[in-house]
């Protein structure tokens, strides 16, 4: 018979896999929300996915490309702050 160990929930809430799970969660949760964070967004740009915390956008054009890459800093700010949490430390525009 296999002795299995017993860990607490502490143990458990902190463990990387855990951990790992979470930040998937959250950066799934950008995309599902993303037209809720920007509304007048919805029409020219696209999340389409985060991966190791940078967030991928796709837009209609250069124009509009462009001029969210000016407003970069202050969308990265905006979604954490929405979320309560860093979960998104750049952005990248296609």
């Amino acid at each position: 018979m296999r002795k299995e160990k017993i860990i607490n929930i502490n143990e458990a809430l902190k463990d990387e896999a855990f951990l790992q799970i979470l930040q998937i969660s959250d950066e799934n949760d950008v995309i599902v929300e993303f037209g809720n964070i920007f509304p007048t967004l919805t029409q020219v740009a696209q999340p389409k996915y985060v991966r190791d915390s940078v967030l991928t956008i796709s837009v209609e054009n250069s124009v509009w490309r462009n001029e969210l890459n000016l407003q970069r800093k202050i969308m990265i700010e905006k979604i954490n702050k929405y979320f309560n949490k860093k979960i998104i430390k750049s952005i990248r525009f296609k």
